[in-house]
C-alpha cells in the first residue's frame, strides 16, 4: 500500500480527546516520569561537580541507561492509552523486563546514525527518521532482534520520512521554550564577550568561567526542571501522536508482528538473544 497522507492537527486533536479519558491521569504519569528523569540528571550533574573522574562517568552512563528504560515504560503507558486500557504507575518500570533488549537496539540505532552522518549531516537526519520505530516495534515485541526492529523501521518509515519531520517542526516552539535556560546562558557569554573582546582573545580559555550571576545549584536546579516543567504540557500530546503515525505506518506497510503481549519470536541471529 501507498503511504497515506496523515491529518496531523486532527491526530494530535484526537490525542489530546483521548489523553482526557485515560483511565489513569496522563499529567500524572507524565509528572512522575519527568520526576524520576529530573533525579536521574541532577544525580549525573551533582556527582559530576563532586568527582569528574571515573566515578562520575560510571554515574553518568548508569543515569542514562535507567533514563532508556523509563523512556520505554513511558511509551508503554501510551501505547496502552491508544488502545483504550488501563496502565498503572508501575508501567513505567515495565521496561525492564526487557532492559537488554533496550539498551542494545538504542545503542545500534545511535551507532548506525553515527555512521551516516560521518558522510555528511543530512545522511544522518535521514537515517534517524529511518529507525524512528524500531523502539516501537520492539515495545510491541520484545522477543523480536535488535536487527529485526530496525528492519522494520525501515520499511515502516517508507514515505513517511517527511511527515515525521513535519510533526517535529510543529514542536519547535515548545522545544525552543525548553531550552530558555541555555538560550539565556549563550546569550549571555555572547554579551559578555562581545562587550570586551581583547580579554578573550588574548586568553580564549575565560570564556569557560562566564556563566550567568547565579549560585551554581540554582543554575544546576534550572537547566534539569525548566525544561522537564514545559515538557509536562506538551510531551504526553507529541508520544501519542507520534504513535498514531506508528500505527498508520504498519497499516499501510504491512509490516508488524504479534503486537504486545504476543508470543516471543524465536532467536534467529538478529542480535535478539541479548
Amino acid at each position: 500500500m501507498m503511504a497515506q497522507l496523515i491529518d496531523r492537527k486532527q491526530l494530535k486533536q484526537q490525542m489530546k480527546d483521548l489523553l482526557r479519558s485515560a483511565q489513569v491521569g496522563a499529567r500524572g504519569m507524565t509528572l512522575l516520569y519527568l520526576a524520576l528523569v529530573c533525579a536521574l540528571n541532577l544525580t549525573d550533574s551533582l556527582t559530576g561537580l563532586v568527582n569528574d573522574g571515573l566515578p562520575a562517568m560510571f554515574v553518568s552512563i548508569l543515569t542514562s541507561l535507567l533514563g532508556m528504560v523509563l523512556s520505554a515504560g513511558f511509551v508503554l503507558y501510551c501505547m496502552a492509552v491508544r488502545r483504550g486500557e488501563r496502565a498503572e504507575y508501575l508501567t513505567l518500570f515495565d521496561g525492564f523486563s526487557f532492559v537488554g533488549r533496550i539498551i542494545l537496539l538504542n545503542i545500534v540505532e545511535y551507532l548506525f546514525i553515527f555512521l551516516w552522518s560521518l558522510l555528511f549531516v543530512i545522511p544522518g537526519i535521514i537515517a534517524a527518521y529511518r529507525y524512528r520505530f524500531a523502539l516501537y516495534d520492539l515495545y510491541e515485541n520484545p522477543g523480536i532482534g535488535v536487527m529485526e526492529a530496525l528492519e522494520m523501521s525501515k520499511q515502516q518509515t517508507l514515505g513517511y520520512k517527511g511527515q515525521l519531520f513535519l510533526l517535529d517542526l510543529s514542536y519547535t516552539g515548545w522545544y525552543l521554550l525548553a531550552s530558555l535556560p541555555a538560550l539565556i546562558q549563550v546569550g549571555y557569554i555572547y554579551a559578555a564577550v562581545f562587550q570586551d573582546p581583547g580579554y578573550f582573545l588574548a586568553d580564549p580559555t575565560r570564556v569557560y568561567a562566564l556563566s550567568l550571576p547565579l549560585p551554581l545549584p540554582v543554575q544546576v536546579l534550572l537547566g534539569c526542571l525548566w525544561p522537564l516543567a514545559v515538557a509536562l504540557f506538551y510531551l504526553p500530546v507529541y508520544q501519542c501522536t507520534e504513535l498514531g503515525y506508528f500505527d498508520i505506518a504498519k497499516h499501510t506497510s504491512g509490516v508488524s508482528l504479534s503486537g504486545a503481549g504476543g508470543p516471543d519470536q524465536p532467536d534467529d541471529g538478529g542480535w535478539g538473544g541479548f
